[in-house]
C-alpha cells in the first residue's frame, strides 16, 4: 500500500463537481474509493466517510421536501444542507492533506 495524500483530497474535493457540472460528486469518489480502497492507505475510511456523508445528505434533502408545506421549514432545512455541502468536503480536503481523519457530523453510519 501507498501513502497518496493527493488522492485523498481529490476523493474529498470531487464531491464539488455537482456544483460545478450538475453531477458525478457521488459517482467520481465512489469510483475512486472502489477501485483505490486497497492500493491507498486510509482510502477505505475517507471514502467510507464521503459515501456516508453524501447518502446523508440525500436523505435530509428528501426529507426537507415535504417540510416545505410546514412553515417553509424544509427551506431552511435546504439551504442549510448547501452551506454543509459546500464546506465539509473543504474541510475534509484539507484534513486529509494534513494526514487526519474525516469527519462529517451529522453523517449516518451506513458503511462501517
Amino acid at each position: 500500500m501507498r501513502r497518496d495524500k493527493s488522492l485523498l483530497v481529490i476523493a474529498h474535493l470531487s464531491q464539488l463537481l455537482d456544483v460545478v457540472t450538475g453531477f458525478g460528486g457521488f459517482i467520481v469518489p465512489l469510483v475512486l474509493w472502489l477501485t483505490q480502497k486497497d492500493k491507498v492507505l486510509e482510502m477505505d475510511d475517507h471514502g467510507k466517510s464521503i459515501i456516508n456523508f453524501r447518502i446523508s445528505m440525500f436523505i435530509y434533502f428528501i426529507v426537507c421536501i415535504p417540510l416545505i408545506l410546514l412553515f417553509g421549514l424544509g427551506l431552511l432545512g435546504m439551504l442549510l444542507l448547501g452551506v454543509l455541502y459546500l464546506v465539509f468536503p473543504i474541510i475534509n480536503a484539507i484534513r486529509a492533506s494534513n494526514e487526519e481523519a474525516p469527519l462529517y457530523p451529522l453523517s449516518i453510519q451506513i458503511l462501517k
